[in-house]
């Protein structure tokens, strides 16, 4: 009778054993793996995975509109617009790379044409080790093709041509390489379908590159939008110094395109896949724009009925303070701050409760959704996304996107986290920026 206790016992220890084991994907195959873990990245808050109801609130009457149910999976959203010195560091990146490529063709400290084991690459990469002395005249001349021609010079210092500055990216149209019709033809070896190219051209599908798009674009912010969104108001000095001073650095970078914000994105996701293969981790998953429906649940901050972000009716608080930066009283654009008329520092409002900043006010933002009027009957109610990557050439009416959250030159119903707008991808305006997000495993995985 003891034997068979003992017995049953250890029966149930291996049964209880092999069902914790999830780890052994192979038969016969015993690898010893931790449990996963993701760790939170820097200066991003964590959104759990959730449904909620998007669509105006209970007071808006809006019969084009409806409200739908709809659920998102998780992820992690930075928890203020990226501001002037994130998106520099970007600009710096872009005017690195293309100064040390022209200063590989003289000098060969720049460029790497080896590999550590000494097998010659076939195409150098950048040495991003040896330091540039933009004073050294031999450098400049030999950079000479990134600086503005002397025809074109205002001043008489030797300036870096921000025209010139321009990053060049590849990235994989999945939805297009999912349809039935572009599937790999097992019998025939090939595939059979077609393909919309970068630039707009339909071409047969040669092999897996053929799904791989190309994007080249200008990263400069167009500085120029201050004067340009207001005709008779006097905004030169912030076209001069609103993203080049130190003063605004942690204001939110503004005057740069959808094109130009993911752009941003792709760097971003670059350099963390390089910091993951320079510490041997897991790859993460890309940043990127979010989707509207993203937005708007990190805008709610888990409250479901909640009007503004911080989950009141109102735009004040208690004390008859307003809690963003918007256009309050009829154009009394101090009454939210009198420090500032226009956009204020990053963070200056309290969060609300994922811990995120200026999901109302400040400055609107980019999201990844294509804007149409029945965008909420045309989605799905599971990670819902209307995507169109509009061409050069598209009608306008295809190149809107939608912008969320309001700005500091709009009114309160702009700021509402139901509220929807719109922008043209290749725009750039004074009062709209961007944060990133990037998809999270969190839960799926932490407990496998």
């Amino acid at each position: 009778m003891r034997k068979a206790i003992i017995y049953f016992g250890l029966a149930l220890g291996l049964l209880f054993s092999s069902c914790q084991k999830s780890n052994n994907y192979l038969p016969g195959r015993e690898e010893k793996r931790g449990q996963w873990f993701e760790p939170t990245p820097y200066g991003m808050a964590y959104i759990k995975r959730g449904s909620f109801n998007i669509g105006p609130s209970d007071d808006e009457i809006n019969q084009f509109t409806r409200a739908k149910t709809v659920s998102v999976e998780a992820f992690w959203m930075d928890d203020t617009e990226i501001t002037n010195n994130e998106y520099r560091q970007f600009v710096f990146w872009v005017r690195d790379s293309i100064a040390r490529k022209l200063l590989g063709e003289t000098y060969t400290d720049f460029v790497i044409t080896e590999d550590q084991n000494e097998v010659p690459l076939e195409k150098p990469i950048i040495n991003w080790v040896e330091k540039i002395d933009w004073k050294d005249p031999e450098m400049k001349l030999a950079m000479n093709d990134i600086y503005i021609p002397e025809n074109e010079q205002l001043t008489f210092i030797k300036e870096v041509d921000s025209r010139k500055l321009i990053y060049d990216y590849y990235w994989v149209d999945y939805r297009q390489a999912a349809k039935r019709s572009n599937s790999y033809n097992y019998e025939t070896k090939k595939y059979d379908g077609v393909v919309s190219n970068s630039d707009g051209e339909i071409v047969p599908i040669e092999n897996r590159g053929t799904f791989l798009m190309h994007e080249s674009v200008p990263v400069y912010p167009d500085t120029l939008c201050w004067i340009r969104d207001f005709a008779y108001t006097y905004n030169e000095p912030l076209t001069l110094k609103y993203f080049s001073h130190a003063a605004f650095d942690d204001y939110p970078v503004v005057g740069v395109t959808w094109k130009q914000a993911n752009a941003f994105c792709n760097w971003r996701t670059n350099l963390k896949v390089l910091s993951n293969k320079r510490s041997n981790e897991t790859p993460a998953h890309e940043f990127r724009l979010p989707t509207e429906t993203e937005w708007e649940m990190a805008a709610r901050g888990g409250l479901q009925n909640s009007v503004y972000p911080w989950g009141s009716y109102y735009a004040r608080n208690d004390m008859g303070c307003f809690v963003a930066n918007f256009k309050p009283l009829r154009g009394n654009y101090v009454a939210d701050s009198p420090s500032t008329t226009t956009t204020m520092r990053a963070g200056e409002f309290d969060p609300n409760p994922y811990g995120l900043y200026d999901m109302a006010g400040n400055v609107a933002e980019w999201t990844n959704t294509a804007f149409f009027e029945a965008g909420y009957e045309t989605i799905d109610d599971i990670n819902p996304e209307l995507q169109y990557d509009a061409k050069t050439d598209d009608p306008p009416v295809m190149k809107r996107k939608v912008v969320r959250g309001g700005s500091w030159k709009d009114m309160a119903y702009f700021i509402r986290t139901a509220t929807r707008s719109f922008e043209y991808q290749d725009t750039t305006k004074s009062f709209i920026g961007f944060r990133c997000v990037r998809s999270s495993f969190r839960n799926d995985m932490k407990n496998r």
